[in-house]
């Protein structure tokens, strides 16, 4: 994009006669510092029956393409998938998380179940559920196992 150099600043009101420069009126703010976090995720779906070993070749063949998958549990009509993501923000991570069942159906030969759950928590969360002893126990072991 092409600024021009006559182009005066703009200002917003912060109160009590303080202003803020914003940059170039209609110009976009400046980027901030992101920082990447790490969340845990627990995806679960669920849908019409499906053979055991069909479901399991296909969530094993999703977590050799994506091996960030820390373990996944599966019946023949529902599974759940958790992993840590990281990401700038629970949005963020959430919308990948959203994604990755539908986006990854085709490759992996995943059945046509719905997204019927998904938990998003911070790393100190999770930690401290499992200190607590309330939360999931750690994905040990890690891998593809039935319920």
């Amino acid at each position: 994009m092409r600024r021009l150099a006559s182009v005066r600043l703009g200002s917003v009101q912060q109160g009590e006669g303080e202003t803020q420069s914003t940059g170039p009126i209609g110009a976009a703010p400046p980027p901030q510092a992101q920082t990447s976090r790490m969340w845990h995720v627990t995806l679960s779906v669920a849908g019409a029956e499906t053979p055991l070993a069909d479901i399991r070749r296909a969530l094993e063949h999703l977590a050799h393409d994506h091996p960030f998958l820390l373990t996944s549990r599966y019946a023949n009509d529902h599974a759940e998938i958790r992993y840590w993501e990281e990401a700038s923000n629970l949005h963020d991570a959430a919308a990948v998380a959203l994604r990755l069942w539908g986006e990854h159906r085709g490759s992996a030969g995943l059945p046509p179940w719905e997204i019927v759950g998904l938990e998003v928590i911070g790393r100190d969360t999770y930690h401290q559920r499992v200190s607590e002893g309330y939360g999931p126990p750690p994905a040990a072991p890690v891998g593809v196992h039935p319920f």
